[in-house]
């Protein structure tokens, strides 16, 4: 553990600190009641302590300290290197599916959720559609954070390749199942999957951002709603970064600001920068842009978020109010991965990003506290 608090040390993540679990009081704008929640937060290791289990630590991202908590967690969450069973994350739930074929949500990554009641969420097996594939999973998205007990929280998962299912996992119906969707248009396949709150939707951006797919979590279809993106007020690049960004592999996130209400588009552009022995590609970050969109389709680049935080990583995006946990940056997006972790200023565009081996590059955003 030392080593590895020495490690973050001199990767410029702040000076380690080992104590309980802390919490700050967030104060939403534009109401009178206060919410007491965690700090948005990232997954480091877990301490082993006996058997199989280990004491996560987490980094809170407003004080880059790493905490201790007592919550204990299965080693193979955290040290899964090799096996990989965790397909995906969302609101602190994540996803897991084990040799046993048995895809679950577990709260285990949830900083204040319970160790020795942990909720386990088993979902039917999986149903692959004719010319679609199910065993490699681009990311997974839930509509609630209560999938265990609330009757309309449905589970998205978008796999590699045409394939979109929907599951309700406390539906009325007593027994959950999957709709599975077949998505057409090939810009989807690489792509991954959010909910918009605001929308009630489930929405899909094409390859390049030019368009994206919604579809109703209640009565998914193959026939999504779409919409076209207009490109507006695109900066003017020097020749040297035109050519560094088509060196590139773009990706596309969309990131909704629930405290706002805003949506954007930001385009992440990662370059190979080494080839492992065994032919891994190492990529770093060299660029963002991000775009805010609007109801008519307009896809405004800008470097002003005003107090916004975006955060991405394997987990599904979010936005936080810096103000509302000192220590944040405002205008500002942080990105963690398997092998790096880094930081843009929107103001400046420089981007700053580090090596870094990961097996579980989660960002965990703020999770409510119930005070007994």
């Amino acid at each position: 553990m030392s080593m590895l608090l020495r490690r973050l040390s001199s990767l410029g993540l702040g000076k380690p600190h080992v104590s309980m679990r802390s919490s700050l009081l967030l104060h939403s704008r534009g109401f009178s009641t206060s919410l007491l929640q965690t700090p948005p937060c990232r997954i480091v290791l877990a301490e082993p302590c006996g058997g199989d289990l280990g004491k996560l630590v987490v980094m809170n991202l407003n004080k880059l300290e790493c905490k201790d908590l007592e919550k204990k967690v299965p080693l193979e969450l955290v040290d899964d290197e090799d096996s990989k069973i965790i397909i995906g994350a969302s609101g602190g739930w994540i996803a897991t599916l084990k040799e046993d074929g048995v895809l679950r949500l577990q709260d285990d990554f949830n900083p204040v959720a319970s160790d020795t009641n942990p909720k386990r969420i088993p979902l039917p097996p999986l149903v692959t559609l004719p010319h679609c594939q199910t065993k490699i999973i681009t990311n997974v998205s839930v509509s609630s954070s209560s999938p265990e007990d609330d009757e309309d929280c449905v589970v998205a998962i978008k796999f590699l390749g045409p394939q979109l299912s929907f599951c309700k996992p406390a539906g009325k119906s007593g027994k959950p199942e999957w709709t599975n969707i077949k998505i057409e248009n090939p810009c989807f396949y690489s792509s991954r999957v959010m909910f918009s709150k605001k929308d009630n939707m489930f929405r899909i951006p094409g390859s390049g951002g030019h368009l994206i797919g919604s579809w109703d979590p209640y009565k998914p279809s193959n026939n999504p709603t779409f919409q076209r993106l207009r490109f507006k007020n695109m900066p003017k690049l020097t020749k040297a970064k035109q050519n560094l960004m088509d060196l590139c592999c773009r990706s596309e996130h969309l990131v909704e600001s629930r405290p706002t209400g805003e949506t954007f588009l930001v385009k992440q552009y990662k370059k190979t920068i080494k080839i492992t022995k065994v032919g891994i590609a190492r990529m770093r970050t060299k660029a963002l842009m991000v775009f805010k969109l609007d109801n008519e389709g307009n896809a405004v680049y800008t470097q002003e978020i005003g107090d916004l935080v975006t955060f991405l990583s394997m987990s599904e995006p979010f936005c936080v109010p810096a103000t509302s946990f000192p220590g944040l940056y405002p205008n500002s997006v942080k990105f963690h991965d398997f092998d790096e972790s880094g930081f843009v200023g929107l103001k400046s565009t420089r981007v700053w990003s580090r090596s870094y081996t990961c097996s579980a590059p989660y960002y965990i955003p703020p999770q409510n506290i119930i005070e007994s």
